[in-house]
């Protein structure tokens, strides 16, 4: 089993860096970013960490094609590549709806999984032969070359996905793994799952071959009522992207989740924090002691999942992002040393 943490850069960078260098220390197989607006650049901080580390991974989990021209995502990944020895992967999505609409970009006008799939050939063909000529739905090329060049000779492109069953096909069928995000039962993985393997078949690939992987919204301390409501104050944000599938994939109809979004929308953040039950907690975050996390964890493993890819929060993210004060939370480096001592040895 592979662990990863992404992060959403908003911490001091000189801290990021810190915990990068830990996560690289303790054996993580990679780091990733949200490469939002919103957020700190996520490339210039993993460049800034290619000579400070000597094995973890870096890439973003994800890359939107619809902001971020995919011939320059695979000029930055290459680059990365470059600098960490072959260390950079790629994983891409449509975009954050909630970001696009910042953009005055309607989401479900962009074509979201065609967008993708082309922008993933496009990707895959300018890694692989250093040039592209292409006339495609959205991205069109004549000659275009670069000398950006991987070190990898295969540097892995991915899919981020959370509704399916398409996408979870697509990704099966034309890139090298699946990021589910925000799943946390063992039927949203098992319908991933099933969903990869028509892809793979399609392509005459195995899908356990493929990135398997389970992006959480997590938090691990050993106060378990610190480290659930460290959790909890980040749900009603989470929740807000994902659609109404897998709400219910994860136990929670949609009308449950009605009075946190309504909170959220109206800028309630309290609010929004208070509509969240201990139902919604338990059901939409892994949260707790390392004993307490294990067994979710490994519900969701047995369905096929290979790489857990864990959205680690502490106090300085909910303050970030809530204004909330939580005392007692576990910082960053301290929840990745658990999870090294006392979460992966269970996965051995």
């Amino acid at each position: 089993m592979k662990f990863s943490y992404v992060m959403l850069p908003d911490y001091p960078l000189v801290d990021s860096l810190e915990s990068i260098r830990l996560a690289d220390e303790l054996g993580f197989y990679a780091v990733y970013a949200a490469d939002e607006t919103w957020h700190k650049d996520l490339w210039l901080l993993f460049a800034a960490a290619a000579d400070q580390t000597k094995q973890v991974r870096f890439g973003p989990s994800v890359s939107a094609v619809t902001l971020r021209e995919p011939t320059l995502i695979a000029q930055a990944a290459a680059t990365l590549d470059e600098l960490t020895n072959g260390r950079a992967e790629v994983v891409l999505g449509s975009g954050n709806f909630g970001l696009l609409s910042q953009y005055n970009i309607n989401w479900k006008n962009t074509k979201p999984l065609s967008r993708v799939k082309e922008g993933i050939g496009v990707i895959r063909t300018l890694l692989d032969e250093g040039a592209i000529t292409f006339d495609g739905e959205f991205f069109s090329y004549k000659g275009l070359f670069t000398f950006a060049r991987p070190v990898q000779e295969h540097l892995p492109v991915k899919l981020g996905a959370m509704r399916g069953p398409k996408s979870f096909q697509v990704a099966g069928e034309f890139s090298d793994g699946c990021h589910h995000a925000l799943g946390y039962t063992p039927e949203a993985y098992q319908y991933m799952y099933d969903n990869m393997a028509i892809g793979a078949k399609r392509a005459g690939k195995n899908v356990d071959d493929l990135d398997i992987g389970a992006w959480v919204s997590f938090a691990v301390g050993e106060d378990s009522a610190i480290a659930k409501q460290a959790a909890a104050s980040m749900i009603g944000i989470y929740a807000s992207s994902m659609p109404e599938e897998l709400l219910i994939r994860n136990g929670v109809e949609p009308e449950q989740l009605a009075p946190v979004l309504a909170a959220l929308g109206a800028g309630d953040l309290p609010g929004a924090i208070a509509a969240t039950t201990p139902e919604i907690r338990e059901k939409l975050s892994i949260a707790g002691t390392p004993e307490e996390v294990i067994p979710k964890l490994k519900a969701i493993a047995e369905v096929g999942v290979n790489h857990l890819i864990l959205g680690i929060t502490d106090a300085g993210l909910v303050k970030a992002f809530t204004g909330q004060d939580i005392d007692g939370v576990a910082d960053v480096n301290t929840q990745l040393r658990l999870i090294h001592d006392k979460v992966m040895p269970a996965f051995a």
